[in-house]
């Protein structure tokens, strides 16, 4: 078992590559156990690669990746049984009842079948799924789906469990639940490795975060950190109409240290936020172009993200193409 505070992943040098392409070129990260890891990246950057070799489903080409105490490549058979995961489309039986489902995962993992009773039993209490346990799986919500696909994942008591966008195509109020969900698990002592495309949802759940961007770790840290590496506060301003005239009216207004821009909306970062808003506000009135709202914002994930990466990244709801990495995973299937 992984004491507390000790490092439940630990990994050094990791690089992967498929025939010319390196997907994964020299990344160092440490999980605390009893904690969240959430990793976040662009499609592409190498997040799939890194989860399948955490989990054993691929070999690395370099370096020494532990997890749960054991070597991924020498001891793979202890770190499956140590480790749990949840991917992003669940996997449940639709034919199969939830209590079906579950008690087909106890006997997979040879639990005498008063244990499998026992354990189903207290997973469908604890996902709030007992009056549901009867139905068969095709007639769940997405929101049940997902909850009793991460209770069947807990079946065998994991150490570990990699949740790969856990909460994909969920509505808000389901997405919350699993929140709280995931806040138990680890309030247990469970780690929790996580991938997601929300990045509200990483900064309400990960101890830490780490960005990966074409197959190297860019940035790592608490998502305070993360935030205050930005700097200051960033200046809105909501214009009507005309944003490329907007922003080239901004960008060289001294101090200021880039704009983005989002539609009618720019974000500008400067030096002093609050020391430039005025000049800004001067800006844009002498451009002609009429402002609608102007404020100061404490950086977020995305600003984060978008300063490292040169991109946002873009949840899709309907989970049609938000695929991780996919550049990986077609190079895996070749």
């Amino acid at each position: 078992m992984v004491a507390m505070d000790s490092s439940a992943i630990s990994v050094s040098g990791l690089r992967k590559a498929y025939r010319d392409k390196t997907v994964l070129d020299g990344i160092d990260l440490n999980v605390r156990a009893g904690t969240v890891f959430a990793l976040l990246g662009p499609n592409g950057a190498g997040k799939t690669t890194t989860v399948n070799v955490l989990t054993t489903l691929l070999t690395p080409d370099a370096g020494r990746v532990v997890v749960a105490g054991h070597d991924v490549v020498t001891e793979t058979r202890a770190v499956r049984a140590a480790v749990g995961v949840t991917g992003q489309f669940a996997s449940v039986d639709d034919l199969l009842t939830g209590r079906e489902n579950l008690l087909m995962m106890a006997d997979l993992l040879h639990l005498p079948r008063a244990e499998g009773r026992q354990v189903a039993d207290r997973l469908l209490d604890r996902f709030d799924l007992v009056d549901a346990a009867n139905r068969l799986a095709a007639s769940y919500s997405g929101g049940m789906r997902r909850k009793l696909d991460l209770a069947m994942t807990l079946v065998g008591r994991r150490q570990i469990t990699f949740l790969d966008e856990p909460t994909a195509g969920l509505d808000p109020g389901s997405r919350r639940t699993m929140w709280e969900i995931i806040r138990e698990l680890v309030a247990g002592g469970m780690t929790i490795f996580l991938t997601t495309q929300y990045l509200e949802e990483a900064d309400e759940l990960a101890h830490r975060v780490g960005i990966i961007n074409a197959g190297k770790l860019v940035a790592e840290g608490t998502p305070a950190d993360l935030k205050r590496s930005i700097g200051n506060d960033l200046i809105i301003a909501r214009v009507h109409g005309h944003p490329a005239a907007a922003r080239a009216a901004v960008v060289n207004v001294e101090g200021v240290k880039s704009v983005d821009a989002r539609g009618n909306t720019l974000v500008v970062a400067a030096v002093n936020g609050a020391a430039t808003i005025g000049p800004v506000a001067v800006a844009l009135d002498g451009c002609g172009v009429p402002l609608t709202d102007l404020r100061l914002r404490t950086p977020t994930l995305d600003d984060v993200f978008l300063e490292l990466t040169g991109s946002h990244i873009r949840p899709n709801d309907d989970m049609n193409d938000d695929m991780d990495d996919t550049d990986d995973d077609a190079e895996v299937t070749r």
